[in-house]
């Protein structure tokens, strides 16, 4: 069963536990949900609205200290090796050139890496159109701008249904003149608050090498 479930997650990642309904300042109704996330109740696309930029800044967890580096771009992945392992993907129709399981748990992770350089906004959608490929289901909940150890990127979170398992995905997305980079957690939506913390130490482990 856990190897079923890898291979569904490596494919592509629903649940909305709504309860509560706000008015924005523009005047769309939204829906609350009980995670802190929310949604458009009419279905406007995250994509119709300008993104918000998160304030805090995000840095790399002191105990991320292992370095995986990309061969073609300058983006790099610092992990906590007493808490992952990792695979390099050799093999040239790999979409992922490196994934990752935690140990002794149901979270994973995947490096995507590509020369060719576009609008990260762009790539977002792009990451949401794949992931709707697979699950047509898949919605965004959360998106928007973060600075990770000094690289602005788009944080965002999708949720979808495959074959009646409910995943979550939780990522960052990167662009610049060497090339794109998603960096991307997925586990069931049952399961995210359980390793919220290791989600957060593993994403904030992306960089720039300058």
């Amino acid at each position: 069963m856990r190897i079923f479930i890898v291979l569904l997650l490596c494919t592509f990642s629903f649940i909305v536990i709504a309860s509560k309904k706000a008015v924005t300042e523009e005047g769309d109704l939204v829906i609350l949900n009980n995670d802190g996330t929310w949604t458009y109740e009419d279905g406007k696309a995250f994509d119709d609205i300008e993104l918000p930029i998160n304030p805090k800044t995000f840095e790399k967890h002191i105990k991320s200290n292992f370095t995986l580096k990309r061969t073609k771009t300058n983006s790099s992945f610092s992990i906590n090796p007493k808490k992952w392992k990792f695979k390099k993907n050799k093999n040239g129709h790999e979409s992922a050139e490196y994934t990752f399981e935690l140990k002794n748990g149901d979270l994973y992770a995947m490096a995507i890496s590509e020369e060719i350089e576009m609008d990260v906004e762009e790539l977002a959608k792009t990451a949401l159109e794949n992931a709707k490929g697979v699950a047509p289901d898949t919605k965004v909940i959360k998106k928007e701008y973060r600075t990770v150890n000094g690289n602005k990127v788009i944080y965002m979170e999708m949720v979808g249904t495959i074959q009646s398992i409910k995943f979550k995905y939780l990522g960052y997305y990167f662009s610049n003149a060497s090339g794109s980079t998603q960096y991307l957690t997925y586990t069931g939506t049952n399961l995210e608050a359980k390793y919220k913390t290791e989600i957060n130490n593993f994403l904030n482990g992306f960089s720039v090498i300058q």
